[in-house]
């Protein structure tokens, strides 16, 4: 499971590149996390879950928690509007939403508490925003169930991160291969029917999975072993993001019990070559996992890969695109962007033009690799997928796009007549002037994302990102001008960061929103990586990493920064605080009073003026005005990020 409203992109673009390099192979792709979810969430679905927690119930001893309680007090309810709430979600009765606004219609549970917390969905949605609304309001009903299925029948199942602590950086198989060996639930059980039938409808010689994120991990091994006991001839290969960035150090057979091949890195060469070695035994594998008298082998060659411009277009044939869901749980609009509406994706540059981050995966091949291609080869692309798809809707996919390649691309598109909507990563880099941003915005562009991080000049440079604060301010600023939304990734808890410096980073975030720079962010906890820099010299960074034995996965360290500040105290506080921002709240508070009080934290020291004084020294910055004064509300659970959980190659 990785998103429901648009296809991951990596089948996509491997579908494509094997039509224009292996014509002589007939290719086929699907999607077995949207039809597990189609299934699940439908009348027939609901009731045999409802079935299913009546009779686990009726031997339990205690009271169910209140996501089973509600459900089952309203199941005959759930099961009414099931069908209906999927179609309008999909697109398909947009008049729905005029019923779904009534407040009359939906069995609202746990999750619609927030929205009695909040501002209101008046002054989110104003009284004409009916569709928004619904889509809001269908939105927490579906999140209502998966809490009911996570809390009463499977408790990895998540919309978009299925079974992730069974994979992430998990140095042993053991507890991967204890679930898929155990009971088979309902979920399980409708999966593996799922990858039966795809096996039988395609008769498949070798099926590729892609796991890009540990929330992929079980669901793509549960369709594997399906396939192997289905159809035990059939070949499978796995590799995807997770693989590359963690598995590289695999060493536990059982793995292959599963599969056949795990290829590392981009896939396009990898599975050419084993296409080869499949028809002739000595063909040499590319960055290749097998199992060798039972033992894992890294099977590979001198072989190189695929230049990005000969990698062909991507294609979404065989997808059922009517068939995806556009959410809107959270008031946040990047969150929006990635979560609603069916988004084509590409890229313009494989790899990082800039790949200095100390805390960025920099020596693995999907940021080291620099590879960008010709503005027009991407307009051709841009222009056969919209011919494909009759959507104008493009996510650039980039780890971060380069100015000058977003340039030559704003241009063709202007020039050449195309007409698209798109948004994407990029660094608040001083090349993104209000010129270019104004350009980029003629040429479709709604959105960019970047990393901002800590927010401490001190600590950016520690980081190597190449910005200052001032810097990002007048960057921001001229994207938002320019009629861009702006989201910024942020960090706390950075190796040798104090709490005075994240108290510090706050206020400055709290600035950047009050002057209209930024619209959107996000906090992610810091995490030292193995293929990071800091993974690489802990010792530079004043921290030690402890490095557990693994013969499985390999990727966050566990560390000990001698600073001792207490970052995870602080989370709750920073998300309140950015959550309130966002919607306007809060701007003439003291920030120390998103805190809980006992944690006793320091009064900024950064100057009230300080992100004002570097706009006002810019030519091309004013600075807006502030709305103010509130009590907060409080962050709705569960909020994802796009960011955690981006691509990481083929």
């Amino acid at each position: 499971m990785t998103q429901l409203n648009t296809p991951y992109p990596a089948t996509a673009y491997l579908t494509g590149f094997l039509a224009q390099h292996a014509p002589e192979h007939a290719v086929a792709q699907a999607d077995p996390a949207l039809e597990l979810f189609l299934r699940i969430f439908s009348r027939e679905g609901l009731e045999a879950i409802a079935d299913e927690l009546r009779e686990r119930l009726a031997d339990a001893d205690e009271a169910p928690p209140p996501s089973i309680a509600h459900f089952l007090e309203r199941a005959t309810d759930y099961v009414a509007t099931i069908d209906a709430v999927v179609g309008f979600l999909q697109g398909r009765d947009p008049a729905l939403a005029m019923r779904i606004t009534t407040r009359a219609f939906l069995p609202e549970g746990p999750r619609f508490a927030a929205i009695g917390q909040g501002p209101g969905l008046d002054w989110a949605f104003g009284r004409l925003g009916v569709a928004d609304r619904g889509k809001h309001l269908a939105s927490l009903y579906i999140d209502d169930l998966a809490d009911v299925i996570k809390d009463g029948i499977q408790p990895h199942f998540e919309l978009a991160r299925y079974g992730e602590q069974l994979a992430a950086s998990a140095p042993s198989f053991d507890a991967l291969a204890d679930e898929l060996e155990g009971d088979t639930t309902i979920v399980d059980g409708t999966l593996d029917q799922i990858a039966r039938e795809l096996c039988d409808e395609h008769r498949p010689e070798l099926v590729g999975l892609t796991v890009p994120f540990p929330g992929n991990v079980y669901g793509a091994l549960r369709i594997a072993r399906a396939i192997k006991q289905h159809a035990p001839a059939t070949r499978i290969v796995l590799g995807g993001g997770y693989v590359n960035t963690e598995l590289r150090e695999l060493a536990d057979p059982r793995v292959f019990d599963y599969v056949d091949f795990i290829t590392l890195d981009d896939g396009e060469r990898p599975l050419l070559a084993l296409l080869d070695h499949l028809r002739d035994a000595s063909a040499p594998l590319f960055r290749t996992f097998v199992r060798r008298g039972g033992r894992v082998e890294l099977a590979t060659s001198p072989l190189h890969d695929i230049p990005l411009r000969e990698a062909g277009t991507p294609t979404y044939k065989g997808l059922p695109l009517d068939r995806y869901l556009s959410l809107f749980e959270m008031l946040n609009p990047m969150h929006r962007l990635w979560a609603d509406g069916r988004w084509n994706k590409l890229t313009i540059a494989h790899g990082c033009y800039w790949k200095k981050c100390t805390f960025c995966d920099v020596t693995l091949d999907y940021i080291a690799r620099y590879d960008p291609i010709a503005a027009d080869v991407l307009v051709d692309r841009i222009v056969a997928l919209v011919e494909e798809t009759g959507q104008t809707g493009f996510h650039f996919v980039d780890e971060a796009a380069p100015p000058s390649g977003l340039r030559a691309l704003a241009e063709r598109l202007i020039a050449r007549g195309v007409t698209i909507t798109w948004w994407g990563n990029i660094r608040f880099e001083k090349t993104f002037t209000p010129e270019l941003a104004r350009l980029l915005a003629r040429s479709g562009c709604i959105a960019v994302s970047g990393g901002l991080e800590v927010a401490s000049d001190r600590l950016l440079q520690l980081i190597n990102k190449g910005v200052t604060v001032e810097q990002v301010a007048r960057v921001t600023r001229a994207f938002a001008d320019a009629g861009i939304l702006v989201h910024a990734y942020l960090m706390y808890g950075f190796p040798s960061e104090t709490v005075q410096e994240t108290i510090d980073s706050l206020e400055r975030v709290r600035q950047l929103f009050e002057a209209g720079c930024v619209q959107s962010a996000f906090w992610h906890r810091f995490a030292a990586t193995e293929h990071s820099p800091i993974g690489k010299q802990p010792e530079l960074y004043g921290i030690r990493v402890r490095r557990e034995p693994s013969t499985f996965a390999r990727n966050d360290l566990a560390f000990f920064d001698p600073v001792g500040a207490d970052h995870d105290a602080l989370g709750e506080g920073l998300r309140k605080a950015l959550y309130n921002f966002m919607h306007g709240v809060g701007f003439s508070d003291d920030v120390r009073g998103w805190f809980p009080r006992k944690l006793k934290v320091p009064a900024t020291t950064v100057a009230s003026d300080l992100i004002r004084g570097a706009l006002s020294s810019d030519t091309g910055g004013s600075s807006t005005s502030s709305r103010t004064g509130s009590t907060g509300v409080t962050a709705p659970r569960n909020t994802r990020s796009p960011r955690s959980r981006r691509a990481r190659g083929r």
